[in-house]
């Protein structure tokens, strides 16, 4: 399989502008009108394929941002940037997606993944990735509070009344869509 971005000239994590400014010059370059030689407009009609086929598939990944194996690893720092504002727009299975890019693993890091899967409801995970965030930062009272808050979720949600709650959260979710 052909690396769409290959293809185009531009590097994986290139953004749908620059995406559309690269296709443009390729296809100005390789449009078959551009050649009298009906060899060379041969040749060129098989590359505008290749060119449109590229720029199709680059689009769809550099505008869904998920992830793809055109797109490199992150590192940290911009894994935690993506995931943040994901999480503001709500999104917190497409920004564990993007934690999960990242090269190496810093106790902010953790930090961020736990409080995605709280987001997610996923309590007992998210209270073990505050508690290694606490380990790797002890000082720090955010992690601690995360660890603490994760806790509390799983406990009341693991009881008889919690279920219950969460059962009828669910149905109630059900019957408005």
């Amino acid at each position: 399989m052909v690396n769409p971005f290959e293809v185009l000239g531009v590097p994986p994590g290139s953004t749908p502008e620059e995406v559309r400014h690269a296709y443009h010059l390729k296809a100005k370059k390789n449009h078959p009108d551009q050649f009298l030689d009906e060899s060379a407009q041969a040749a060129a009609d098989v590359q505008m394929k290749h060119l449109n086929e590229a720029y199709e598939e680059a689009m769809k990944l550099a505008s869904a941002r998920t992830f793809s194996p055109y797109l490199d690893e992150l590192s940290c720092e911009e894994a935690l940037a993506i995931a943040r504002k994901l999480m503001q727009q709500d999104a917190p299975e497409r920004a564990l997606r993007q934690l999960l890019r990242a090269t190496s693993r810093s106790a902010d890091w953790f930090n961020v993944h736990g409080q995605v899967l709280m987001r997610m409801n996923q309590y007992a995970t998210a209270e073990q990735s505050f508690r290694k965030a606490l380990s790797m930062d002890p000082d720090n009272l955010d992690y601690r509070r995360g660890a603490f808050d994760a806790y509390a979720e799983h406990k009341r949600t693991h009881t008889l009344k919690g279920k219950l709650k969460q059962m009828l959260r669910i149905r109630s979710r059900r019957g408005t869509r």
